[in-house]
């Protein structure tokens, strides 16, 4: 299997909201580099995207990435071209690579508009190369950008060329992908939450060894999906006995709910729900559970005791 390690520069309107029906962010270059499965560089691809959309370049777009008009109309392809040529870049057996979690998003929203279909796989899964180089060198919580991480590795500067350049930055992605041990890291696959899943059929379950991960379908609001057996279970990842909650779920701010089971054989398990808004309205959850420890576990049992203060205060003023 390849890598294709990719990074976009995207324009907007200068002028305020996009057209309807058209992405907030217009794709206006793509770089990539293709590795082999031993981490060596065996292509490129690199192409400016002729805009459609927003004929001007946004101020702050310009200013950052140092394409202007000129350089789109002299240089640029129309966006279907270039998918066709960069697809054909990509081949049969590949994964994706990104330096965070938004360019694959926004290139399947810019597909969307140009009515370019299945070319993705579902789910799409990617290496988020900033997450493996904070689970590497961080502490894994902790985002860096592209040009720390380049410094801190102290990896060559490329001549002549500047960070925000889709290609250049593709290029530097690649070189700290290859200072990632792949064998160890490389199971933190990341999904793409652009497609979520149609039903319950497909709905996504990842296990990473040290947590788990499951995508919900779409339900019409959080309350609909906070009783839907499934989101709300709770599963010991380690030996797969179904556990009864120690604290049932609970919210601080209505965005993140939290849990804690307790498994007699490996310990405390905490659940998280997060709840992203669905491509209908709706929203879905993407919940995670990890064995923890004592520590944690009391940190959950103080957030459950904050929720409950403040749920008594507002109770108390009505």
């Amino acid at each position: 299997m390849d890598y294709i390690v990719l990074d976009l520069e995207w324009n907007q309107s200068p002028t305020g909201r996009p057209p309807k029906n058209a992405p907030v962010f217009e794709i206006v270059e793509i770089g990539a580099v293709r590795l082999n499965d031993r981490g060596e560089q065996v292509d490129t691809f690199h192409s400016y995207v002729y805009p459609k959309i927003f004929k001007t370049m946004h101020y702050m777009t310009r200013e950052v990435t140092g394409i202007d008009n000129k350089l789109l109309r002299r240089e640029g392809v129309k966006f279907p071209l270039v998918m066709e040529d960069f697809f054909k870049f990509c081949g049969d057996d590949y994964c994706f690579c990104t330096w965070g979690d938004m360019d694959l998003t926004h290139l399947q929203i810019n597909c969307d508009y140009y009515k370019i279909r299945g070319k993705f796989p579902f789910p799409l899964l990617f290496l988020d190369v900033q997450k493996l180089y904070s689970l590497q060198y961080e502490d894994g919580k902790d985002r860096t950008n592209l040009k720390n991480a380049v410094e801190e590795l102290n990896i060559p500067k490329i001549e002549g060329s500047h960070f925000h350049s889709a290609f250049t930055d593709a290029k530097y992605t690649a070189e700290v992908l290859k200072r990632i041990d792949l064998e160890q890291f490389g199971k933190y696959v990341s999904v793409d939450y652009h497609k979520v899943p149609a039903d319950k059929e497909h709905e996504i379950y990842l296990n990473f060894g040290t947590y788990t991960k499951y995508i919900s379908r779409e339900f019409k609001n959080k309350e609909d999906a906070m009783e839907d057996r499934i989101v709300v279970s709770c599963t010991c990842y380690a030996c797969g006995r179904a556990l009864r909650k120690k604290i049932r779920w609970f919210s601080l701010n209505g965005k993140q709910f939290y849990s804690l089971c307790q498994c007699p054989e490996h310990g405390y398990l905490k659940g998280k729900i997060r709840f992203k808004k669905g491509p209908g309205g709706g929203f879905f959850a993407v919940k995670t559970q990890k064995l923890v420890g004592e520590d944690v576990a009391d940190a959950i049992r103080l957030k459950q005791k904050q929720t409950q203060k403040k749920q008594s205060a507002r109770a108390k003023e009505k």
